[in-house]
């Protein structure tokens, strides 16, 4: 299935943040950008390093008018004491949401039902819940936490100049293209 474009759907889901645990429903998630953050399970390997590289730029992207969601099929019990046991993950200040009925997982089409883990799926949101962009990966392949930043400047930039696109590693800043026939073969 082809998600840009789709809606968040209405849900309900317990998250960890900051020593606390907190019910998320679809309406925390609208009025700004969001980044849905699958990975398979707390108390591995390869998430550990990328929730701590979301952690080392969160800052970036809550000045991107942005929300960091991890998710991940474990419990929110078990978000807090991985967080409380783990260095990396300790340094995580964004909501850590506990799927595990697999309720988003089975909408964004990422849980592998045999390993009843999720693959790594990463879903930018505009704020009114609706999918600009989205990448999957398999399970033993690690994301890059500047390279989603670069993707959510990048849509945030489309969304508000609708008339023009943004390149190959186009960063903020940088120019950007104006489609029309004046481009044709000369790029």
């Amino acid at each position: 299935m082809n998600f840009i474009g789709s809606a968040l759907p209405d849900f309900t889901v317990n998250a960890f943040q900051n020593g606390e645990v907190k019910a998320l429903t679809r309406d925390d998630l609208l009025g700004h950008w969001s980044v849905l953050f699958f990975y398979p399970a707390d108390f591995s390997f390869v998430c550990p390093t990328e929730l701590g590289d979301l952690a080392a730029h969160y800052s970036e992207f809550k000045q991107s008018n942005a929300e960091i969601y991890s998710v991940s099929e474990d419990t929110e019990f078990v978000h807090q004491a991985w967080h409380e046991q783990s260095p990396e993950v300790g340094q995580v200040a964004y909501p850590m949401i506990a799927d595990p009925a697999g309720v988003l997982a089975r909408h964004y089409e990422v849980l592998d039902v045999d390993a009843g883990q999720a693959y790594r799926g990463v879903f930018i949101l505009d704020p009114e819940g609706k999918v600009r962009s989205y990448t999957i990966n398999d399970m033993g392949i690690g994301r890059n936490a500047a390279e989603i930043l670069r993707t959510l400047t990048a849509a945030q930039f489309v969304a508000e100049h609708g008339d023009r696109v943004c390149p190959a590693n186009w960063h903020k800043g940088e120019q950007t293209l104006k489609p029309g026939t004046d481009l044709v073969g000369k790029l």
